[in-house]
């Protein structure tokens, strides 16, 4: 039997300025949705700028006030972050309880965390959020049981036992957890480093379909593997980063790794806690930027990934554009304009399309050559055949001869070794 959901009525104060201000109320209606919560009504207010002490003006209170008591006194969820003195005050004001999109990302995030990391990592962000609200959050994060929204499962059942020091302490453990495994990431990228294998990066908002998108890839050119991650369509579906090695038919190779999404108003608690995990994208030889191109307010989506991106230091990456959805937003496809490629990662078309886009920005560095290696360094041929792409190979009296394309650092290896006169451009 379904459990009931929980009823709640979001407000919002439109800000002067703020031109994506019905953007941000249709999301928050989606992360509501997300957490299983049953949006009953909405309200919102025009105003320069946001209520020091209650969010709303005295007007806008008093409106709100019946609005609630026509829907039986459902839950508040405002559209910002809110202070703890805001919080105090409309719960005492409203008799309910209030809560802000900061609360309705964490929930969503801590129910979809599968592993250690991303659980450790909300678990952070959750407690760091609560720190300085634990007067005005007791109501709020007190429910035990009830309605299946906001259901704060692991750390939110046992915050009203905590106090402020055995929070802090609870969060120093989990950090010195956390850098035990941002430690074994980095051995793991330096690894990456020293093998020279290139790393490609889906971002982009969540529910863009970069999981998809990666599993797309992986079918192509490893059909079969076993190596495809979740992809759901729904808000946040994956946490966790995903690295795949794609090798492709000319023996070229890179790793493919899908990030965590992004959303308007992401929490910094979030971006802060993640940031171990999102490092992964400003250590990215490429960039690729998944939009969902059947959505009317991608153009915005693309905005927002773009700050976050640039808060992550990573606006100085290459990126390639990947239109996903096309087949949902009636343009054609699949088809390549300067950085943008227009596919559907669902039905697997544009696949191509995109690759050949990322060979031009990847694997720019390739040269063709002719070499002769002498049979006493013939692990070389080896190598070869291994990290090149070999046209050609014939067994001469003065060693192996080989036609090939290979990584021009590969080739100077090979040089300095055996001696560029055996060489042959």
């Amino acid at each position: 039997m379904q459990e009931p959901r929980e009823k709640a009525i979001l407000v919002g104060v439109h800000e002067q300025n703020n031109h994506q201000f019905a953007y941000s109320m249709e999301e928050l209606y989606n992360l509501a949705d997300a957490c299983n919560i049953e949006v009953v009504a909405e309200l919102t207010q025009k105003a320069e700028r946001i209520h020091k002490s209650h969010y709303l003006g005295s007007g806008k209170l008093e409106e709100l006030t019946h609005l609630m008591e026509a829907h039986d006194n459902p839950t508040v969820i405002c559209n910002n972050e809110l202070s703890p003195s805001q919080i105090r005050n409309l719960e005492a004001t409203l008799k309910t309880k209030v809560i802000d999109r900061t609360i309705v990302i964490l929930d969503i995030f801590a129910e979809r965390a599968q592993t250690k990391e991303a659980q450790l990592q909300v678990e952070v962000a959750r407690l760091n959020y609560m720190l300085p609200r634990l007067v005005g959050l007791r109501e709020s994060l007190g429910r035990q049981g009830g309605g299946s929204g906001l259901k704060n499962r692991g750390a939110g059942e046992t915050k009203l036992e905590l106090d402020r020091r055995r929070i802090e302490e609870r969060i120093h453990m989990l950090e010195t957890e956390l850098e035990k495994l941002v430690a074994q990431r980095q051995i793991q990228r330096k690894r990456r480093k020293k093998n020279e294998i290139p790393v490609i990066c889906l971002v982009g908002y969540t529910n863009a379909g970069k999981s998809t998108l990666l599993n797309s890839i992986v079918d192509t050119f490893h059909p079969d593997s076993g190596k495809n991650v979740l992809a759901k369509d729904m808000l946040f579906a994956t946490l966790e980063t995903s690295v795949r090695s794609i090798e492709l038919p000319d023996r070229k190779s890179f790793l493919l790794t899908d990030t965590v999404g992004f959303v308007s108003g992401l929490p910094h608690h979030l971006i802060k806690a993640f940031r171990s995990t999102l490092e992964e994208v400003s250590e990215a030889d490429l960039l690729i930027h998944v939009v969902d191109s059947s959505n009317p307010e991608f153009n915005q989506q693309i905005q927002v990934t773009e700050e976050t991106l640039k808060s992550l230091g990573a606006e100085g990456i290459g990126m390639l554009y990947a239109f996903n959805k096309s087949d949902l937003a009636g343009t054609s496809y699949p088809r390549v304009e300067n950085d943008r490629i227009y596919l559907s990662a669902s039905r697997h078309e544009g696949v191509e399309e995109l690759i050949g886009a990322i060979r031009k920005q990847i694997f720019h560095d390739y040269v063709q050559a002719e070499i002769v290696v002498p049979y006493e360094k013939g692990a070389w041929v080896s190598y070869f055949n291994e990290h090149a792409q070999v046209m050609e190979t014939e067994y001469e009296e003065g060693g192996t001869r080989m036609k090939l394309e290979c990584r021009e650092a590969d080739l100077n290896r090979f040089n300095q070794e055996v001696g560029a006169a055996q060489t042959v451009e």
